[in-house]
């Protein structure tokens, strides 16, 4: 008897820990957060796509627990103010961090 709940009791430990392991913190996303950026990265990306006055390979997206920051270099201010546009009407974004350069 003694054995089994020593068992259990092990096991347990090992998944409070996981689960612990997967908390994110201010620097560093948890499991679920990462999934969510990556989908918000992947609709901002496709609106990118979408916008025929944008050219999508001179953007650069990556999200960080909703906050999206676009980087890299366009043509005019029109393509940095509607990049910035399009990103923030995208579901799950809460803050854009518009970087694009006028080039």
């Amino acid at each position: 008897m003694f054995e089994r709940r020593r068992f259990i009791l092990a096991v347990c430990s090992v998944l409070l820990l996981g689960l612990l392991g997967c908390a994110g913190t201010k620097q560093r996303e948890s499991t679920g957060e990462y999934f969510d950026d990556t989908a918000i990265t992947t609709r901002v990306n496709a609106a990118i796509l979408k916008e025929p006055s944008l050219k999508f390979f001179q953007i650069e997206v990556e999200t960080f627990k909703g906050r999206v920051l676009l980087s890299g270099f366009v043509d005019t201010k029109e393509q940095v103010a509607t990049a910035g546009r399009v990103a923030a009407g995208c579901k799950g974004v809460k803050t854009v961090v518009n970087h694009l350069v006028v080039k």
